[in-house]
């Protein structure tokens, strides 16, 4: 392709050498710390309800009421929709590396704030809590679409897949450093004050001011990892794409990649003005010729992560359910406060070991044999069939008796979601859509994930509760029971499957082959060729 940038096709063609492994490194601690702090809530909420809310003379200790409980843990995620569509959008328009500093720093920040949350009464204390967790996923939010597109800009076209999936993985690192770390907080401060469960003395199995710390520490160990990769950040090159294609600055991209890939670069000033002076390289995100070449991938990138992500972030409801039902968590009265931290870390943290960390790996191993399309296809079918076969024979599953089988599927629809939709969702908007507006359809999908997310946490733990108002959770209105709700799970996975058919498949292609960037005024094929 005469017409074709240099630069670009160097970027394509190169070998996998450090650069590509400091950028995965650089680009997935902040998914590291995006993880740790949107799980790490989970370990907490409980240790929250019984420092702020268990009342003089009760028999069980408190829990966090319904509406305090959705806004501590819901709250992040909030900001992680709104901060997914703004940095989305600013990438495109100031640069991918000037906003990737902002949004580290305003995770760092927030991440050490969530922590100090000041106050004394139990109000003041969520109230600041929520404040800055909202803060804190606003900066997350612009995390997802800046690490996507700057890794899938530097990539080479044959490894790219692997190469994104890969900073994505690093969630899985995240929510397993999540566990270790309140194990080990749990652990420093069980051994310093041993306390009696709740049951023997209600006063002393909850050690006030000390045991306030734990949750704080847990909290504000998100910050670190961020912190330490903010001169990184700080010392990584624009990327050629968005300098050449969006900016239009020639002599800088030249400059920029010579060093990177250590090779000479030429100037190519009237390659890049010939290529983005083009009619085809300006229409706009809300322009006809958008909906027509790219309207039903847009469709297709956001139903998906959509429908996904109401099936992934619904899983913390049966958590603490499942954990109860088999024994890894015993009742809240027979243990202390910290006890009871340091069960639900361990939980968490062999579920990560053994279900979520290995998915992802797996999705890196294959998705440049595979393709996008095949693992999200398979990723999605697993889950319907596993999502079924746990709620259809619900009963049979809540005896003591195969309980151990119940762990197992659960484990492996989330093995599939990670060796599959949860991945690959992740990779494509980031490689299908023109570079002046990559940033922006990456954040406009990963947003639609999000609003599946607060469905999935929200709508569900209303939902999932029983229909029998004797035994719902306390404060909520009576639901549709655990049963039927797997059963919706598993219709929402099976549309997963059918809107998987509009998203094209990227492998092995260059990002402007896929984007149409470089083309006559041919179109590009659909999916499934």
């Amino acid at each position: 392709m005469s017409g074709e940038l240099g630069v670009l096709n160097a970027l394509d063609v190169a070998k996998t050498q450090l650069f590509h492994f400091t950028t995965i490194v650089i680009a997935g601690m902040g998914f590291f710390t995006d993880a740790y702090d949107l799980f790490c809530i989970s370990l907490v909420t409980r240790l929250l309800g019984r420092i702020y809310y268990t009342e003089p003379n009760a028999a069980k200790p408190g829990t966090l009421p319904p509406n305090v409980q959705a806004a501590v843990t819901g709250v992040a995620l909030c900001g992680t929709l709104a901060g997914q569509l703004f940095f989305g959008w600013l990438g495109d328009k100031m640069g991918r590396k000037k906003v990737y500093g902002l949004t580290l720093i305003l995770m760092v920040v927030c991440s050490v704030a969530s922590g100090l949350s000041f106050g004394s009464s139990p109000k003041s204390v969520m109230a600041s809590l929520c404040f800055f967790r909202f803060w804190l996923g606003f900066g997350i939010g612009g995390d997802y679409p800046l690490s996507a597109t700057i890794m899938s800009e530097y990539a080479n076209k044959k490894t790219r897949g692997a190469f994104i999936a890969a900073v994505f993985a690093m969630q899985g690192f995240g929510i397993l450093g999540g566990g270790i770390v309140a194990l080990i907080v749990a652990s420093v401060f069980d051994h310093k004050y041993n306390v009696p469960s709740f049951e023997e003395n209600p006063a002393a199995s909850l050690l006030l001011p000390q045991f306030d710390y734990v949750w704080r520490l847990i909290l504000m160990f998100g910050a670190l990892p961020a912190a330490l990769t903010y001169y990184w950040r700080m010392q990584m090159p624009e990327t050629a794409r968005y300098t050449a294609l969006v900016a239009k600055n020639a002599k800088q991209v030249a400059l920029d990649m010579s060093k990177v890939l250590q090779v000479e670069i030429e100037v190519e000033e009237e390659k890049v003005e010939k290529y983005t002076g083009s009619e085809r390289n300006s229409y706009g995100l809300l322009s006809k010729e958008f909906a027509k070449r790219h309207g039903l991938h847009l469709v297709g990138t956001c139903s998906t992560w959509f429908l996904l992500d109401i099936a992934f972030y619904s899983q913390n409801l049966f958590q603490k359910d499942i954990f109860s039902a088999i024994g890894w968590i015993p009742p809240a009265k027979e243990m202390s406060a910290i006890h009871e931290v340091y069960k639900i870390a361990r939980a968490q943290t062999l579920i990560a070991l053994f279900s979520t960390v290995p998915g992802y790996w797996f999705t890196v191993a294959l998705i440049d044999y595979m393709g996008r399309f095949a693992i999200q296809l398979m990723g999605f079918f697993f889950m319907t069939v596993f999502m079924f076969a746990l709620a259809i024979p619900y009963d049979h599953w809540s005896h003591k008796e195969n309980r151990i089988g119940f762990v197992v599927m659960y484990s492996l629809t989330f093995f599939f979601a990670n060796f599959g939709p949860n991945s690959t969702t992740f990779v494509v908007p980031a490689e299908i859509f023109p570079a002046r507006l990559r940033s922006t359809c990456h954040g406009i999908s990963a947003a639609a994930g999000k609003a599946g997310a607060i469905v999935g946490a929200f709508g569900f733990l209303y939902a999932a509760q029983s229909k029998d108002p004797t035994k719902t959770d306390k404060g909520y209105p009576t639901g549709i029971g655990i049963k039927n709700s797997l059963i919706m799970l598993g219709v929402i996975n099976f549309a997963g499957m059918l809107f998987t058919l509009l998203v094209p498949e990227s492998k092995g292609k260059s990002l402007e082959e896929l984007s149409g960037e470089n083309e006559g005024d041919g179109d590009i094929k659909a999916s499934g060729e």
